[in-house]
């Protein structure tokens, strides 16, 4: 297999996430350009993988204007940015690979999809969670017949109090104007899942949320704007910023407020920076809970409930079939069918596989298939194809029609009313 080269918009979390494989695999990948605004990310991510200076470039338009400098580019951008450099870099000959969401704009996905299958690049969207050892086992166990024919799936995501703190009130998802409605920013991973293992076109969709708790009415009475500005509820507030990010932990979240990690650097941003304001005075818009139900074409319905208000972060799924049921923990690597006309339970315990074990593992095996797609030019057999992907982007942006107008969405005359 010949050696990938890539370049990387954006040198953000997730851009470093996907590049470390060419870290642990130098002899499949190579991160040969950089592109990030940032000026101290941009020069430690460089350094980090011996990228030649003159490769080295202040955003992405710098980077998207010279002739094509590798084989692929991983995109990992803000989500109002990924339309323009993606068509940019689809028309320069690279093969892409995009951080979800695609765009916050129904059309702008698919115009994309259609542009990579006009040109014959692979184009791959980071839905990870279809990589990972819990969902690959789930959908084997459907495929095989385990629990019959697939009737319902309930599928829970619970972001975590303080995820949602960090990445959807303080970060850069809080505002959907921004960025993406919550359903799309963070719970499109889901609407893809559930996609994936439903494997039938969605017909309706209905949801209900809001944005409840992170508002200034419920902030504690003489709370400040900022945390560190003398409140006086720091001691009982969980929401403190100090207690996130001035501990003796450098690992994510807190990677993400400043390149530098110094507890010098880090007081500093939270003084200056977005992570040191009060979870109740961050002009964030998007939901703190939401549920959306699904009926799909082969009669099988879907409930999906996401919510802020949970201590730990994690997935739980639960599937009924006419045989049987599966029960799923992602968090825990634990899956159980039981069966019903044998009484059997049969409890699955999965290891992680080696290397970054964000996402379930998921992220770095993506980043493997890309490269196995890339290498083989089967283009159209990627697991996360923009072809799959834009269907459950599609969901995503119903459940929020949805949410917003209080309406069943029919997906047939939404889909239609974006071609016309």
């Amino acid at each position: 297999m010949k050696k990938m080269t890539v370049a990387v918009i954006g040198a953000g979390v997730r851009g470093q996430v996907y590049a470390d494989y060419a870290i642990a695999h130098p002899e499949e990948l190579a991160i040969v350009a950089v592109a990030e605004i940032d000026w101290e990310k941009r020069l430690q991510f460089a350094k980090k993988h011996q990228i030649d200076e003159s490769k080295v470039f202040m955003d992405a338009d710098a980077l998207l204007t010279q002739k094509r400098l590798a084989d692929a580019v991983f995109i990992c951008t803000q989500d109002q940015d990924h339309y323009r450099q993606t068509m940019r870099a689809l028309e320069l000959g690279y093969h892409v690979l995009l951080e979800k969401p695609m765009s916050p704009l129904p059309e702008e996905c698919i115009e994309m999809g259609e542009k990579a299958k006009q040109l014959g690049n692979v184009f791959s969207i980071c839905h990870v969670l279809r990589y990972t050892p819990f969902f690959s086992r789930i959908k084997e166990l459907l495929q095989s017949g385990a629990i019959g024919r697939l009737m319902t799936v309930q599928h829970n995501e619970y972001v975590g109090y303080w995820h949602q703190a960090h990445s959807f009130v303080r970060g850069n998802w809080g505002n959907s104007k921004q960025s993406s409605p919550m359903i799309l920013a963070k719970a499109c991973h889901d609407m893809d899942i559930l996609q994936w293992i439903v494997d039938s076109p969605c017909t309706y969709v209905s949801s209900y949320g809001a944005l409840s708790y992170f508002r200034p009415e419920n902030a504690p009475e003489g709370a400040p704007k900022r945390c560190l500005d003398g409140c006086p509820v720091a001691a009982s507030c969980e929401y403190y910023a100090p207690n996130f990010y001035l501990t003796d932990s450098i690992d994510w979240p807190t990677t993400s407020i400043s390149a530098d990690l110094s507890y010098e650097g880090r007081l500093k941003a939270l003084h200056d920076g977005p992570y040191g304001r009060c979870v109740y005075y961050c002009e964030n818009d998007v939901v703190d809970h939401q549920v959306v139900n699904f009926e799909f074409e082969n009669e099988v319905t879907a409930v999906f409930t996401m919510t802020a208000f949970a201590r730990d972060g994690g997935r739980f799924i639960h599937l009924t079939g006419t045989k049987g049921e599966i029960r799923g923990a992602m968090e825990l690597n634990e899956i159980i069918v039981k069966r019903f006309d044998t009484g059997e339970e049969v409890k699955i315990t999965l290891q992680p596989p080696k290397g970054h074990i964000g996402h379930g593992g998921g992220d770095w095996i993506m980043v493997r298939d890309f490269i196995h797609l890339v290498d083989s030019g089967e283009y159209a057999k990627g697991l996360s194809s923009a072809e799959n992907s834009v269907q459950s982007h599609l969901m995503a942006f119903a459940a929020e029609a949805s949410r917003v107008s209080h309406t069943m969405i029919d997906m047939r005359h939404f889909i239609d009313s974006l071609m016309i």
